[in-house]
């Protein structure tokens, strides 16, 4: 028991120390959290398949029973962007932004049943974030390499209940750590566009730590049918001071709001076929949603940093994920699964997010579960978001930057491996 104990607290440890976020999926969240549910297309507000179930639904954790999972994802976007039209020529060209090309994403999960009908435990994840490196400056930003790295980090304790043979609810308190550095944005450092001057860029990486909730029902509505749903409070991350000059409300980022309703069908004895529909709302946080609002005369509406200061221009995101899973034999399950998000960022704002290029909308996914014995079994998943590409309208102003557009494109690849042990 002491030395399960011990490993439990060292992995939970890894897990919260090395976890560096996700980047950019179904706009900055990841498309699902546990292995499972990424090989079916992050669906699983209905199917809770693993002790990362509290990610998703924390309903679901009373459904798992005892058990703890552990696994790693190597996460590939390649982000490439470009200038057209530009009155100077010279800043005509395409930008390389992967810098850093390869993100090892770890996840950690423990449950225990309390009782019969009530169960703790603690999800450890990577909820969301940001990522380009440039390998040169942007020269319409300024005058060193641009980029962003923000990073979201969530540790959930989670409780939840049976209420009956058919229902479960449950509710996680979101303990989030976010990180952020920006290079590259010289330009901007002035009165003209940032209220405060000397923290817009190049200030290295800082932190910020907040709370928030989500909770979560499950259903069986018949022998083979289960509803789900979800909602997650808007987390309040405290300011980035370093970047008080960058983002609105003096370097406020706080992580979305969001909801998901869900859907698991048994469509024979061996196969589950799970269906979600999630709102993430981009609109809520200002430093995301906000539009640069670039004026004629080239400088902004509000500045950099204000109450209501320029940002990203992010809509909200409607997602859908669906997946199968079929068991094979009683050794292996596979799964295949697709997930569906219309990119966030309109034609007008593509500028700025030249550092933030999260436009892929379609994702495909495969994965396996291998069981090794009654009490330990290895699963892996794949994942390809497909290259899309969003070129700028308007996006340019004409007064200070010269005109012409900003062009995004992003594809992905991700693959990920996990232990899971019931105890």
């Amino acid at each position: 028991m002491k030395l399960k104990k011990s490993l439990v607290l060292a992995a939970a440890v890894a897990a919260v120390v090395a976890a560096p976020g996700a980047f950019a999926t179904n706009g900055m969240f990841d498309i699902g959290f546990g292995t499972k549910a990424k090989g079916m297309g992050g669906a699983g507000v209905a199917l809770p398949q693993d002790a990362l179930a509290a990610a998703t639904n924390p309903a679901g954790m009373v459904l798992v029973g005892n058990r703890i999972d552990a696994g790693i994802s190597l996460f590939r976007p390649d982000r490439a962007t470009s200038i057209s039209g530009n009155t100077t020529a010279a800043n005509n060209i395409d930008y390389d932004a992967n810098g850093d090309e390869s993100f090892f994403i770890p996840e950690f999960g423990y449950n225990k049943m309390i009782s019969s009908t009530m169960s703790f435990g603690v999800s450890v994840y990577g909820n969301g974030g940001m990522n380009t490196s440039y390998s040169r400056n942007v020269t319409l930003f300024g005058s060193s390499p641009a980029g962003i790295n923000l990073t979201q980090l969530f540790i959930a304790p989670t409780v939840a209940w049976k209420l009956s043979d058919t229902n479960a609810i449950g509710v996680s308190l979101n303990i989030a750590r976010e990180t952020v550095s920006v290079q590259g944005l010289e330009n901007f450092n002035s009165t003209n566009y940032s209220t405060n001057v000397g923290s817009v860029t190049n200030r290295g990486e800082d932190s910020g730590t907040g709370l928030g909730l989500r909770i979560g029902w499950i259903g069986q509505v018949s022998p083979n049918v289960t509803l789900g749903a979800t909602y997650q409070t808007k987390t309040n991350i405290s300011k980035f001071n370093k970047y008080s000059g960058t983002f609105a409300e003096q370097g406020d980022i706080d992580v979305p709001a969001n909801y998901a309703i869900g859907l698991a069908v048994k469509a024979s004895p061996k196969t589950v076929v799970a269906f979600d529909v999630e709102k993430i709302q981009y609109t809520g946080v200002k430093s995301i949603s906000n539009p640069l609002g670039m004026l004629s005369t080239g400088l902004l509406a509000s500045n950099l940093g204000n109450s209501d200061g320029a940002g990203f221009g992010w809509q909200d995101m409607t997602v859908y994920k669906l997946g199968v899973a079929h068991q094979v034999n009683d050794k292996l399950t596979v799964r295949a699964g697709w997930n569906y998000g219309k990119q966030p960022i309109p034609a007008k704002e593509t500028f700025f997010n030249l550092l933030a290029p999260a436009v892929v909308e379609h994702h495909l996914t495969l994965g396996a579960t291998w069981n090794y014995s009654k009490d330990m079994e290895m699963s892996a998943n794949y994942m390809h978001a497909f290259s899309n590409e969003l070129k700028g309208s308007g996006s340019i102003p004409a007064a200070s930057f010269g005109n012409g557009e900003a062009n995004l494109r992003m594809q992905q690849t991700a693959i990920g491996i996990a232990l899971g042990w019931k105890m």
